[in-house]
């Protein structure tokens, strides 16, 4: 008896038993035959991305200063949360707070050099999105998307204006969504912001992009001529933020910054569906937010562990002291670059089919390759972080060199509270994998 199959037969007893329990659960929450429905999906991944960021929190010793910091984590918990169902106005929203928190500390200068690259990269994009909708909304009279492409369909108005308009419409997703020119962002956040905000900054920025693009194409399938051009517009969008990351995955050296390319092209993932010119539906896009926020919370926790060199070294101290916990964390980096047996190799899976269901065979082989880039960093990042024995490290040292690097290694701390960020991470990815795969 298959998975599917047994699934399929427990989840009406599951959905009842659940209707049985003494305290009220809500119906956005749990669907009548016991499975998990876009809500609850979206809140789990965010709820989990939340716990770890506010672990992280306690390292910095703030006291009752961390109240700031902990209402902007909600914030950003709760726009992630909603985000495949909120206005795609959220996407400024969530920029601007990212941006406001990161220059609220002046003798931070990376985070104030974040908070520059912020507003010089999406502030521009902003502007030239929004006159793109207001270009469209003059041109059909009307500012929701389904009815504006219903009035573009009758042929009245000049094709020029709204060929104009809806490339600039879709560029703040684009930038939002982190794809190729714009990875940077993504990798300079991770590196250059402190642990308990990297993450959540990163995914609310991510999924408002997600959230952006597809509310703003939603119906275009009712407009042909507006399809074939979506198609070729994040067609090329796809294949720049698929070839350029694989590329970039390559060369990078700082676990950081291979971390934000792996996030910039899951980000990529979107694209490619909405590239076969549909949109993703509200439990997909759901499910690719809670796998990012997952995913990225330890993997961006367990990159600040990881050695920068490439040459024959011993492993990182956590790898040395806490072997298991630094297999869980590099068990959410490997989900995150896809890893076959990782929650985030479905989602690899689907966008492929995807491709291959909409006949974009170039850009499916496109796919594959980066496909097998970050198969090939995973598993370079696995081997750098367990390292080679120390006996043939030290090998080609004096006595003096190798007694100073025991020595520097033996004073390393792995803090608890990073610990059980790592664990967080790989135990909700486990449960959003075995959630997906029992209600698919």
């Amino acid at each position: 008896m298959t998975a599917s199959r047994v699934g399929f037969e427990w989840a009406p007893l599951i959905g009842s038993t659940l209707g049985t329990i003494p305290f009220p659960l809500p119906a956005d929450l749990v669907s009548p035959t016991g499975g998990m429905t876009p809500l609850a999906t979206s809140a789990a991944g965010a709820l989990g991305l939340m716990v770890t960021a506010v672990v992280l929190l306690r390292t910095e010793r703030r006291g009752w200063l961390a109240l700031i910091p902990f209402i902007v984590l909600v914030s950003l918990g709760l726009a992630i949360a909603n985000a495949p169902f909120a206005a795609a106005g959220g996407g400024p929203i969530a920029a601007a707070l990212v941006a406001a928190t990161l220059a609220r500390d002046r003798r931070d200068p990376l985070h104030a050099e974040c908070a520059l690259k912020l507003l010089w990269v999406i502030g521009p994009a902003l502007a030239l999105s929004w006159a793109g909708l207001l270009l469209l909304t003059l041109t059909t009279g009307t500012p929701v998307p389904v009815e504006q492409w219903a009035v573009l369909a009758l042929g009245l108005d000049p094709r020029f204006l709204w060929i104009t308009a809806l490339p600039l419409a879709l560029l703040a997703g684009l930038v939002l969504l982190g794809g190729a020119p714009f990875h940077f962002l993504v990798s300079d956040i991770l590196q250059g912001v402190r642990p308990w905000l990297a993450a959540s900054a990163v995914v609310a920025l991510q999924v408002s992009g997600a959230t952006w693009l597809s509310q703003r194409l939603e119906g275009v399938i009712g407009f042909p001529e507006g399809r074939e051009l979506v198609r070729s517009l994040l067609g090329f969008g796809a294949f720049a933020a698929l070839g350029t990351g694989a590329v970039t995955l390559l060369v990078q050296r700082r676990p950081e910054r291979r971390v934000g390319t792996l996030a910039s092209l899951n980000g990529g993932l979107v694209l490619v569906v909405l590239a076969t010119g549909r949109t993703p539906a509200p439990v997909d896009l759901a499910a690719w937010g809670a796998h990012l926020a997952l995913a990225l919370a330890g993997a961006a926790t367990v990159a600040r562990f990881l050695p920068t060199f490439t040459g024959q070294a011993p492993g990182a101290p956590l790898f040395r002291r806490h072997p298991w916990t630094g297999i869980a964390g590099l068990y959410a980096l490997a989900s995150l670059a896809g890893v076959p047996g990782t929650p985030g190799a479905l989602l690899w899976l689907a966008s492929a089919r995807s491709l291959a269901a909409g006949g974009r065979t170039a850009l499916l082989l496109v796919l594959a390759a980066a496909w097998l880039a970050t198969l090939t960093a995973a598993m370079r990042q696995w081997r750098q972080a367990f390292g080679v024995s120390t006996t043939a490290t030290y090998a080609g040292m004096s006595g003096e060199q190798a007694a100073l690097v025991a020595e520097a290694q033996s004073t390393t701390r792995v803090p608890v509270e990073a610990r059980l960020a790592l664990w967080i991470s790989a135990l909700g990815l486990v449960a959003l994998g075995a959630a997906r795969l029992w209600w698919r």
